[in-house]
């Protein structure tokens, strides 16, 4: 690691933790803050790549990977209260699917940008966090809510994610965790548009200053 990776080492770790607190809040009926911030994470990444290589990358998707693993492990340990229950800020599922659905959409956003790179400025960042983004909500939400897994977690009741509704409240009739997945699939393919303009901008800042 070089001087030059500890922003971006840095960076991720700090939208991983905001990320972690701010999922323990609401927006609307679909979603949390933390769906806004946690997209974030792709743009770090595929800055790193752009300017300082796939290595580089990598060390920052670990950063921010150890940063989770704190955070879950922290969470687990925070009692919560609601409907007469106590219960851990972080349950086991919640935690393995955060942690695999990171590591492995983050190591794939760098995988397609590296293979991609030589292309036009911005089809590496956009199909990279296209493809990590579908795949990091798929693990996430597969693993902490669907009741075929339940045997992950048996004491974990998640019933209540089972609960069969219109999806996104006009579609299809679907279980509520899908429309939660669904909900967050769409604001990440969203800001993965509007991050192609900060990442133009930040791309051009660092590049001129390591030439």
């Amino acid at each position: 690691m070089t001087r030059s990776h500890t922003p971006g080492i840095a960076a991720m770790a700090a939208v991983v933790v905001a990320s972690n607190i701010l999922v323990q809040f609401l927006f609307g009926q679909w979603l949390t803050w933390g769906a806004f911030t946690y997209p974030i994470a792709f743009l770090v990444t595929d800055v790193m790549n752009r300017v300082y290589g796939t290595a580089a990358a990598r060390k920052v998707v670990l950063a921010g990977f150890l940063a989770g693993v704190i955070c879950s492990l922290i969470g687990t340990q925070i009692m919560l209260q609601g409907d007469g229950f106590t219960y851990p800020a972080v349950t086991l599922r919640i935690a393995l699917g955060s942690g695999l659905a990171f590591l492995t959409a983050q190591l794939l956003d760098v995988a397609v940008f590296s293979a991609l790179r030589t292309g036009k400025w911005w089809r590496a960042p956009l199909a990279s966090t296209l493809a990590g983004s579908s795949v990091d909500t798929a693990i996430f939400f597969t693993i902490a809510f669907s009741g075929a897994l339940v045997w992950l977690e048996p004491g974990n009741d998640v019933a209540w994610a089972a609960e069969v509704l219109p999806l996104l409240g006009s579609g299809p009739m679907a279980p509520l965790w899908v429309s939660l997945a669904a909900a967050d699939w769409l604001v990440k393919l969203s800001l993965a548009l509007a991050a192609l303009v900060p990442f133009r901008i930040i791309v051009r800042k660092l590049t001129a200053k390591t030439t």
